[in-house]
């Protein structure tokens, strides 16, 4: 952009970091609205640029990385606040839904009664702990009686 351009008068220039701090927002936003001509600025013959600042225009009537003046701000700030208390109740909703959800669910489970076995020599019973625990040998008392009943497919895959 160059300071002869109509409809930008030359006002204050400042550094990208001046403007920055008097604009109240960050180096790259700044560096930002150069790139998309958004500021008025100028670059000297070193290739070096400066942001024209109104020297009408207050510091503080524009905040953030924004372009809206402080008004519309304002307004969107107040809205986003009701936004975030709206989100916070409905957060607060859910944590007491889960809550009673957890409740009922614990009062289900204390409802069920513990599971019954199967009597050992029924076809199809599961093997008991003393089976199924590494390190033991077959229990001497049980000689292979349960040779006929279908083992499950991983202690047919693994044996001992």
């Amino acid at each position: 952009m160059d300071q002869d351009r109509p409809g930008h008068s030359s006002g204050q220039r400042a550094s990208v970091r001046e403007a920055a701090e008097l604009l109240g927002t960050t180096v790259d936003a700044i560096r930002k609205r150069v790139q998309r001509d958004t500021i008025p600025y100028e670059k000297d013959p070193d290739g070096r640029v400066w942001i024209l600042l109104d020297t009408g225009q207050d510091s503080t009537g524009y905040r953030q990385d924004t372009d809206l003046p402080q008004s519309d701000s304002a307004a969107l700030m107040s809205e986003m606040r009701d936004r975030i208390a709206s989100l916070e109740r409905q957060l607060e909703q859910e944590r007491q839904a889960n809550s009673e959800h957890r409740r009922l669910l614990a009062a289900a489970l204390e409802r069920i009664p513990p599971q019954i076995e199967a009597p050992p020599d029924a076809p199809g019973a599961p093997e008991t702990v003393e089976e199924t625990s590494e390190g033991t040998s077959p229990r001497p008392d049980t000689p292979r009686a349960q040779e006929g009943v279908q083992r499950p497919w991983w202690r047919r895959l693994i044996r001992r």
